[in-house]
């Protein structure tokens, strides 16, 4: 895998996903598994390349989890990682150009400047079902990887 692409891992489960700002490569690259429920890919294609007008059937799909991606349009940011049972794991500081494929366990977030995100997830949103909230790692404990 490139090392502009980082997974954070834990008990051989995927929590995030990093895609570098400066990963590039020809061709098609997705970074999911098929069976996420958010589904991450990248594209660069030559000039003249084309992709076939298409259309997306109606399919219900089930989601029991959501998932998150962020897209850093400027500023930094760091990213503290949680497993499920809210124990904290470790931390990735994020910058311009940077993406995050939030895919399991717990994260929070303290701006290091100021710093716009772009967020996609799946809806409808149902704050009260959504998320759980928990306290977050003394500043003295924080990993940075």
């Amino acid at each position: 895998m490139n090392a502009k692409i980082q997974k954070i891992v834990h008990n051989g489960e995927i929590i995030a996903i990093i895609i570098g700002n400066d990963f590039k490569q020809d061709g098609l690259a997705f970074f999911t598994e098929n069976h996420y429920s958010q589904q991450l890919g990248y594209m660069n294609r030559p000039e003249g390349y084309a992709i076939a007008p298409h259309l997306h059937n109606l399919h219900k799909r089930e989601v029991f989890q959501t998932q998150e991606t962020l897209f850093i349009r400027s500023g930094k940011v760091r990213v503290d990682f949680y497993e499920d049972e809210h124990t904290y794991l470790e931390s990735r500081i994020l910058s311009k150009g940077d993406i995050l494929l939030l895919v399991s366990g717990g994260h929070g977030f303290k701006m290091l400047e100021p710093t716009e995100i772009i967020e996609v997830k799946q809806g409808p949103y149902m704050e009260k079902e959504d998320k759980v909230r928990f306290q977050e790692v003394e500043e003295s404990k924080i990993i940075i990887k």
